[in-house]
């Protein structure tokens, strides 16, 4: 077995993409690959067939690899709740809440087991692992207790590629001064630089290259240009660069960005349908009068949405239903939209009774139990089955949640799916709830929903017999390797291993 380290000088300069490229890679060269990252603190969540929620990074980089994601590859994610604590999950089940100051003295030594125990089943099975670190590796005041980066590293004595992004400026003193505060040991396993979203000439780079590796003595393996291509991100404030303008869009569609917002990967599907324009709205933004609205899942549905109320965002959602809207509620946007939400246990914080936005006839009461499993669903509203040929139509997804949710009126809704727990419409269609994420992987379903939209606007249908976005991914993959792979020299790290 062999292995490859990533890691990089910060957040977000490109580790996922990065090591989801070299999975892609070395499978292409009939090698036997799977990625890992110990720890990840994410809100993008993905559930395995066997039910373990892991990183739906690791998800990307294990269908770059051909694999089914499984919870060894990701065996600690953290998810963020607020006020400096997190849900820990721990081989692919919620163990329990901790704050950050709390989390090393109960969660280290379990942790580490768990990272160890992961690497040596990986190990049995693969040929190679290619491991990404998080964040930065040279954090002095966390290197002790880092569990996800050069000290998975050493374990695997494995050569590792440090990843800097130039596009944030000061990419040098990035990668000097990450170097200098590495450990000997630490230092030593590092083979290569990477400079990631490179977007000027490269001659005029090659001379601060020079200097970098006559100064350090390990060469520049690569110096990867801006990408266009964008895989799902992995934290909230890559939204922020997913704006992309599409000037031939027929529909606008306004995802809310909630504080904690989770599992926006849910919109990749309609990101990539060229006739949408997704715009992410914050809460202290006019909404204005787009084609859809989706209230997106929440790690703290409850707080989320009493900053929905607070800021007057939950008045303008009001105003725009009423007015004859669309609105998609998904996980706890579903939540929201019901008429209560209790919490008898805090198990999202304080206990109480909160009022939701009562566009649903839905009760939901928070638990303890974590519900996280794959589903397959057959459409039963006759709408959607009359458009998509009347045929057996099913569509599949994933369940991430705490709380069940009850119908109080079930006259007054029909169901999507023939399990009603999982979506719901109001007789005019135009409030909608699910727990499936992943909907709008499901091709036929997506361009039905959004033909709905277009006949609302007088506009004509688009083909529903189209692939699912699986499709569209692995072709994405494919483009994204291309790219990186042309750019990136891994002679050096085969020859280490």
């Amino acid at each position: 077995m062999s292995a490859i380290m990533v890691v990089g000088t910060t957040s977000h300069a490109g580790k996922s993409i990065i090591a989801a490229a070299i999975c892609r890679m070395l499978k292409r060269q009939g090698h036997r690959v799977t990625p890992f990252k110990g720890q990840n603190m994410a809100l993008n969540a993905y559930v395995t067939p066997a039910g373990g929620e892991i990183g739906h990074a690791q998800a990307v980089q294990a269908w770059a690899a051909g694999l089914e994601p499984r919870v060894e590859m990701n065996p600690i994610l953290l998810k963020p709740q607020g006020d400096m604590t997190s849900q820990v999950i721990l081989q692919g089940k919620a163990v329990g809440r901790t704050q950050a100051a709390d989390y090393y003295r109960d969660y280290f030594d379990r942790g580490w087991q768990a990272i160890t125990d992961a690497l040596a089943t990986l190990q049995a099975e693969f040929d190679w692992i290619v491991c990404e670190g998080a964040g930065s590796p040279a954090e002095i005041n966390l290197k002790h207790r880092d569990l996800t980066n050069m000290r998975v590293a050493k374990h695997l004595k494995a050569p590792t590629l440090l990843v800097a992004d130039i596009d944030r400026g000061g990419v040098f003193a990035h990668i000097v001064g990450t170097l200098e505060l590495l450990d000997p040991d630490e230092r030593a396993l590092i083979t290569g630089f990477v400079i990631n979203k490179f977007r000027g000439q490269r001659s005029l780079l090659e001379s601060g290259i020079t200097w970098l590796e006559e100064r350090t003595g390990i060469p520049v393996v690569g110096v990867i240009p801006w990408l266009e291509q964008a895989l799902p991100a992995e934290d909230s404030l890559d939204l922020f660069e997913r704006r992309r303008t599409k000037p031939h869009a027929e529909l606008t569609i306004a995802v809310i960005r909630l504080p904690r917002i989770s599992n926006f990967t849910d919109f990749d599907p309609l990101e990539a349908e060229t006739s949408v324009q997704l715009q992410f709205v914050s809460l202290h933004q006019p909404l204005g009068q787009p084609d859809a609205v989706i209230i997106p899942g929440s790690k703290t549905t409850i707080s989320d949405l009493q900053q929905l109320q607070i800021t007057g965002m939950a008045d303008q959602l009001l105003t725009y239903s009423q007015a004859g809207g669309t609105i998609l509620g998904i996980c706890g946007g579903l939540q929201m939209l019901g008429q209560t939400i209790s919490d008898p246990q805090g198990t999202e914080g304080q206990p109480g009774d909160f009022q939701g936005l009562g566009l649903l006839p839905l009760q939901t009461i928070m638990t303890g139990a974590k519900i996280t499993r794959q589903r397959q669903a057959h459409i039963t509203f006759p709408t959607y089955r009359s458009a998509l040929n009347n045929g057996t139509q099913i569509v599949q997804g994933y369940e991430i949640h705490q709380g069940q949710t009850f119908v109080k009126q079930p006259e007054t809704v029909g169901s999507w799916f023939d399990d009603p727990a999982l979506g719901m419409v109001s007789h005019y269609h135009r409030t909608q709830g699910t727990y499936l994420h992943g909907l709008f992987n499901n091709g036929p379903w997506r361009r039905v929903w959004i033909n709905q939209l277009r006949d609302q606007k007088g506009l004509s249908p688009l083909p529903v017999e189209i692939p699912d976005y699986e499709v569209y991914r692995d072709h994405l993959l494919d483009q994204v390797t291309d790219a990186i792979a042309s750019h990136l020299n891994l002679q050096p790290f085969l020859e280490c291993s």
